[in-house]
Formats: C-alpha cells, structure tokens, sequence
C-alpha cells in the first residue's frame, strides 16, 4: 500500500480500535480521528444507558465520519468505526471512495474481557451481543482486511501492516 488511502479500522466494541487506530496511523505516518469523537451527543447518551443505536441514530455519525475520510483523499489517514453492516461501509464509501477497511475480529470471550477492563468509555459489555447480531464481516467485494485482535497491540498492529502491505494497489 504505498499510495496513501484513508483506513478505517471497524469490528464490535472492544476489539481494540480505539488502540489499533492511533498505532496503524503512527506506522503509517497519517493522522487518526477518533470514531466516537463524531457521535452526537444524543448517541452516546444513548449507548451509555445501555440502547443500542438505530441505524437513523447513526446516518448522521457516518456522514461526519465520511466527510473527514473525504477531505483526507490523496493524503491519507485512519480512522475508527465500528462499520458493523454492509450499509455503513457503502456510505463511508460513497463519501470518500478508495477507503480501505481493516475489521479487527477475535473471539467473544476476549472481547468482553477486554470490554470489562477498560476505563472511561460509555460503550457498556451489555451492548455487545447486538453489536455481534448486527455485525456484517467484509465481503469478498470490498477492499480490506481481518485482523484477529489476539496478542499485543504491537502484533495486531504488525498483523495489519502485514496485511495492507499485501492488498492490491487501487486503480486510479
């Protein structure tokens, strides 16, 4: 991947995008956004009680998510989402064309575990289960990759590098 593309890092809560992103950034030499950082505040008050969002609840969060994909074009950048459906990915797509995804994946029990320790964010273990019910892995279709979330931030970090390194140049 040497031409610079914008990456957003997706998967359910937990997976670790939040410390994936900022590192796949810095290895990269791009900028990272925070994907929680474009919610309003409505859904985070949302999610923090526990509500799962609605996709009307996020059309606008993807949108803002969209337009700084957008205006990274040519640049490059990473940034956050979860991008749980199909839908999702083919709106930040329609926004900024080229993105690449990276789905961190791993299994359940380490994500709740993992969900269970962290300090700070609103995203309570109880949404999980619709997080896994509503997620849509990539397709063969769309350009990105898994990236199991086992091991150290590094590995994870290295296992993503290693597997952008290996997709296609896009076509201009």
């Amino acid at each position: 991947m040497s031409t610079p593309q914008v990456v957003v890092v997706m998967g359910v809560a937990g997976t670790g995008k939040t410390t994936i992103g900022p590192l796949l950034a810095a290895r990269l030499g791009v900028p990272y956004a925070e994907g929680d950082d474009f919610h309003p505040q409505a859904n985070i008050a949302k999610m923090s009680a526990g509500t799962p969002l609605t996709d009307e609840d996020r059309w606008p969060w993807l949108d803002a998510i969209g337009s700084w994909a957008h205006g990274r074009a040519g640049l490059g950048g990473v940034v956050s989402s979860s991008a749980l459906k199909r839908s999702y990915r083919d709106r930040l797509r329609a926004a900024a064309p080229g993105v690449v995804f990276v789905h961190l994946t791993g299994d359940r029990a380490l994500i709740e575990d993992r969900m269970a320790h962290r300090q700070g964010h609103f995203m309570p273990t109880a949404l999980l289960d619709s997080q896994f019910a509503t997620l849509q892995p990539l397709e063969p279709d769309e350009v990105g990759v898994a990236v199991d979330v086992s091991g150290s931030p590094e590995e994870i970090t290295q296992r993503a590098m290693n597997a952008l390194t290996a997709l296609p140049e896009p076509n201009p």
